[in-house]
């Protein structure tokens, strides 16, 4: 695990300072060594530059590793799961291998079957591969995203990196809020790939891979390759029983490759069925105990150690639990919201990092749960898109109208406690007769009607970028809302999270439910698999609910909330007010500022509940403040 960098430039500048300088940026991502190659020719320079966290092959395993003939350079991020399979299927044609290290693998693939070699890769990753016998750079990113890339072909000069930090460090054109991502932002309270806060800079989006000409000067966005599936080998063609079989062996050894390391390995452990099977399997798998973490809150509609602790007893694990208050998050805030260097208002990403700060005091690399939503079902809102298709074929939109407006004073809430009534809301306002429901539900900021209030002006239709890509402008199955997910809540949200927040701690980790091999077993799958009345992610709780006790993989999930609103109104409530500032917010001519004012005052006096929407706005304006004008 490690962070990369890039540049090619066609000017004459000194790109090892460069590559050096955008190294020094990312140290947290690998503090354990830093490796750097540069070449000057005639038309341009280029530098490929790594930071590393070591892992794997702890003595051999520097990078940049390169071709015998030097022909061919690799830097790399992440961890090929498979890669001691590829290794001898590669030893089988005589190649030989001069270090353990899984970046050597790929760079043997690359040599052997070219850009097709990218698609029999099993990890996370993002690499980037100079080949000075084309004159070409390949840039390619995991099948889910988990590793991130950045890129900026502008100006005769092509840079890329593993954060957005190291890139806009060497950019000279002024910055310039990208108008999609605003929008974006404001809806999902995240900016998802292509698109970045910054007109002029991308991210690479998952399953893909740059090829750049540096003849030609020109860049192509190229997939990876995956194996056709005849459409009548799609279906699962046996029984519940067998697929419950299939889906237990799937996991188990997904945990145990996803277990390889040469150095100490745990696993975050909140409770929830999704990290207590991971952390049931790796202590399974485990020759002695295995040590787990958690992390509780003071408030204690939001604490579930209680959970974690029983799950930890049940497998014997060293557990380790941290509880955390107003106090320990204003001590930490500035450092976890800049270290994302766009807006990024998940803020479950302020226990993320508390946990992975405790955790890497004791081991290099944990295992998450994360990803075990998207792949087998298990989010509310998946159901909730059958009772949107049953509602409006049953209920007319005059009446639904009516419905919201004399429920709204009954659900009006005053406070961050997202219990029963919150859930009515969310529901009653995502219902969509026409075919929004989903793009709707997954809006958790600010509504499009909101937005054009908010911004003063009417957005264009803030996802149509992404309806005509994955061609899902009407989705309707679970299958459809899953790939949504895939490509814009998991990429641009849950694993931004994880990767920022743990490697700002030197921690890998690791997720065994994101496994293409589970993804494409799952979309095999009968819906009512996944999804039996209102029991989410069925068939994974049937393959594991014999080794807990009786009912505890039907316990609700709060999920990772921080009760971030009492948060405005307390430890947070001047600062707020700070940025409803009217010459803040005439200067910024971004907002509307009557909008705005009343939606914060109305929050902090605890006239109605908005935590959502101001948090969101609250994240946007440090990220304006500490980075952007910076």
């Amino acid at each position: 695990m490690c962070g990369i960098n890039g540049l090619l430039t066609y000017k004459k500048d000194n790109v090892t300072e460069k590559i050096n300088s955008m190294n020094n940026l990312i140290i947290h991502r690998g503090p354990d060594d830093e490796g750097v190659f540069t070449e000057t020719n005639r038309n341009y320079s280029i530098a490929l530059g790594m930071r590393r966290l070591s892992i794997i092959d702890l003595f051999q395993g520097s990078q940049p590793i390169y071709s015998d003939d030097k022909s061919i350079v690799i830097v790399f991020n992440g961890e090929i799961y498979n890669y001691k399979l590829l290794k001898a299927k590669l030893e089988l044609k005589n190649d030989i291998f001069k270090t353990n290290s899984d970046t050597e693998v790929i760079l043997k693939m690359y040599l052997e079957y070219g850009v097709d070699s990218f698609s029999q890769l099993e990890g996370m990753f993002a690499f980037s591969i100079y080949d000075k016998n084309i004159n070409k750079i390949f840039i390619a990113r995991d099948f889910f995203g988990e590793k991130p890339l950045y890129y900026s072909n502008i100006n005769d000069q092509f840079i890329w990196a593993s954060e957005l930090k190291s890139l806009k460090s060497q950019l000279v054109f002024p910055n310039k809020i990208s108008k999609k991502a605003l929008e974006l932002f404001f809806s999902l309270t995240y900016v998802p790939a292509p698109f970045t806060i910054y007109e002029g800079i991308n991210k690479l989006e998952p399953n893909k891979y740059i090829e750049y000409s540096i003849e030609d000067k020109t860049l192509k966005i190229n997939s990876i390759k995956e194996e056709i599936v005849k459409e009548n080998e799609i279906a699962f063609k046996g029984n519940f029983e067998e697929a419950k079989k299939i889906t237990k062996k799937l996991v188990t050894e997904s945990v145990q490759s996803r277990s390889i390391s040469d150095v100490p390995i745990g696993s975050f452990l909140s409770g929830g069925v999704d990290s207590s099977i991971v952390s049931y399997c790796l202590a399974k798998e485990s020759n002695e105990k295995i040590n787990t973490f958690s992390i509780g809150f003071e408030k204690k509609s939001f604490d579930e150690t209680k959970k974690s602790r029983l799950v930890a007893k049940l497998i014997n694990s060293n557990h380790h639990e941290f509880i955390i208050n107003e106090k320990t998050l204003a001590s930490n805030l500035d450092v976890i919201l800049e270290n994302f260097d766009e807006p990024f208002a998940d803020a479950s990403a302020l226990p993320t990092y508390l946990v992975s700060e405790k955790t890497s005091d004791y081991v290099k690399v944990a295992l998450t749960g994360d990803g075990g939503d998207e792949v087998f079902g298990g989010y509310n809102k998946y159901y909730i898109n059958a009772i949107n298709k049953k509602y409006t074929n049953i209920v007319p939109s005059t009446a639904h109208d009516f419905l919201k407006k004399i429920s709204a004073p009954l659900l009006k809430m005053n406070n961050d406690n997202r219990g029963l009534r919150f859930k009515i809301k969310k529901t009653l306002d995502s219902i969509d007769y026409n075919e929004n429901f989903y793009w709707n539900i997954i809006s958790l900021g600010f509504k499009s009607e909101e937005i054009e209030l908010l911004l003063n002006e009417k957005p264009s239709d803030i996802f149509e970028y992404y309806k005509m890509d994955l061609n899902l402008i009407s989705p309707n199955s679970l299958s459809d809302i899953r790939t949504i997910d895939r490509h814009l809540s998991l990429e641009g949200d849950m694993l931004v999270k994880v990767d920022r927040t743990s490697m700002l701690t030197s921690l890998e980790c690791r997720a065994p439910f994101l496994n293409k091999k589970i993804w494409d077993f799952t979309n095999t799958l009968p819906e009512s698999y996944l999804i039996r009345n209102t029991s989410k992610k069925y068939i994974l709780k049937e393959a594991f609910k014999d080794v807990f006790p009786k009912n505890f993989l039907e316990n609700p999930k709060k999920g990772f909330g921080v009760p971030v609103g009492d948060w405005l109104r307390g430890a947070l409530r001047d600062e707020l007010l700070g940025y409803i500032d009217k010459n803040l917010i005439l200067d910024q001519n971004i907002f509307n500022y009557e909008y705005i004012h009343k939606l914060v005052t109305n929050h902090i006096n605890g006239f109605e509940d908005n935590t959502f929407k101001v948090w969101t706005y609250f994240c946007f304006q440090k990220w304006h403040k500490k980075s952007f004008l910076n």
